[in-house]
This record gives structure tokens, C-alpha cells and sequence, in this order.
């Protein structure tokens, strides 16, 4: 993943919307929308709920 990439992912597993994640790190929400679906693509996921369980596991791994 890219450096950016788990940021978002942790911030999503804080239950934050694209629009909260994009004032946070100062990214439009396209930019949001499009980190999340590369994540998806890298991590085989279909849903933010997937998403934070595999980022969260390989984190704690």
C-alpha cells in the first residue's frame, strides 16, 4: 500500500465518511473515493467493513 493508503483505512475504521476523512487530510473527496477503491482492489474487499478488518489484521500482524 501506498503511505497514504492505511491512513485512510484507519480513519474509515473510525467510522469517518469520505467527507470527514477528506477535510482531515486535506484531499477532495474524489481523492478519498479513489484511495479507497485501489484499497479494495489490493485487499480483495468489497466493503469499508472488510476493508478495516484486513488493514487492522495485517497492521496488528
Amino acid at each position: 500500500m501506498t503511505q497514504r493508503e492505511p491512513q485512510v483505512a484507519v480513519l474509515v475504521s473510525k467510522g469517518l465518511g469520505n467527507t470527514q476523512i477528506a477535510d482531515r487530510l486535506r484531499l477532495s473527496e474524489w481523492t478519498v473515493s479513489s484511495y479507497l477503491r485501489r484499497i479494495f482492489v489490493k485487499l480483495g474487499v468489497r466493503t469499508r467493513a472488510a476493508m478495516v478488518a484486513r488493514v487492522m489484521a495485517e497492521l496488528n500482524a
